[in-house]
């Protein structure tokens, strides 16, 4: 009887462990949709941003605005690593960390200084750990980013890059193409890189005037890469939690049904044994 109790008791344990991570998964599910909705409405904006901008650059700009500033050199870059706050999502955050590492390991290599700026606290525990120097961290960007966040977070990192302290700014996040495909993606986040499409050469009628227009445009559009890569970071994490928790829901059901069929073979053993025993009694009686 005392193996059937154990698995009756890791039956029980499983059952409680299955309604957790179901209901973890319904949960990201819910949070999934409304994170897909918020990259689809960000997306449209931002690659219009990306557009202008990327056409800007020439001498002149750059000398009258530092962000536009293209260093001949990089001997400094400074690494920002966008990564969630809470586990129990796969892989999700080891393979933002994985890119982060590549990207550091390969600069290094290559005998440009770094720096880490992070947002997110398995970023933060990890290269702590590490013993990494980080210059900057954020750990209280919740699942809902919002513009001002990304200004908090890169504000610092810019004016670095515009005082000359930092020459390359590279951004580490996740690329939201679907719900099964999220994976870390590097972004040359400055200097500005010019597209060489089309939009160099287009001619805009500007109004007030243009040094007004630039002086909130080339700021606005670094907050909003960002912004857009918070957004996507926050969907690729539910979408990561919600496949997690569903595996984890699948492979408690078949431990369930293991476990069933096991405690099942235990009780009609012990139900056999008693009946011999009951048989055999009665004929010692006789």
């Amino acid at each position: 009887m005392a193996g059937s109790r154990e698995v009756k008791r890791r039956i029980k344990s499983v059952e409680n462990t299955k309604q957790i991570t179901r209901t973890m998964e319904l949960v990201a599910t819910s949070k999934l949709k409304r994170a897909t909705d918020r990259v689809h409405a960000a997306r449209p904006y931002s690659e219009a941003l990306h557009e202008i901008v990327s056409g800007l650059y020439s001498p002149e700009l750059s000398e009258k605005y530092p962000i536009l500033r293209r260093p001949e050199e990089t001997k400094r870059a400074a690494i920002l690593l966008l990564t969630a706050n809470r586990g129990l999502c796969g892989g999700f955050n080891s393979n933002l960390i994985k890119e982060a590492r590549n990207l550091m390991d390969d600069l290094r290599r290559r005998g440009i200084e770094t720096e880490l700026h992070i947002a997110g606290k398995k970023g933060v525990a990890y290269f702590r750990f590490r013993g990494e120097p980080i210059l900057t961290s954020r750990i209280d960007v919740s699942d809902h980013p919002t513009v001002q966040d990304a200004e908090s977070i890169v504000g610092p990192i810019r004016d670095r890059f515009e005082n000359g302290d930092v020459d390359a700014v590279y951004l580490v996040s996740s690329k939201f193409k679907s719900v099964m495909s999220t994976p870390p993606h590097t972004r040359d986040l400055l200097p500005i890189q010019a597209d060489g499409g089309a939009s160099s050469a287009a001619v805009y009628i500007l109004t007030p005037s243009g040094d007004l227009i630039l002086e909130r445009i080339l700021p606005a559009y670094i907050r909003n890469a960002v912004y857009t890569a918070l957004v996507e970071n926050a969907a690729a994490e539910q979408g990561a939690r919600r496949s997690a928790m569903k595996s984890a829901t699948d492979n408690a059901g078949d431990v369930l049904e293991h476990l069933t069929r096991t405690y099942n073979r235990a009780r009609q053993a012990q139900i056999t044994q008693e009946i011999a025993e009951i048989v055999g009694g009665s004929a010692a009686l006789e």
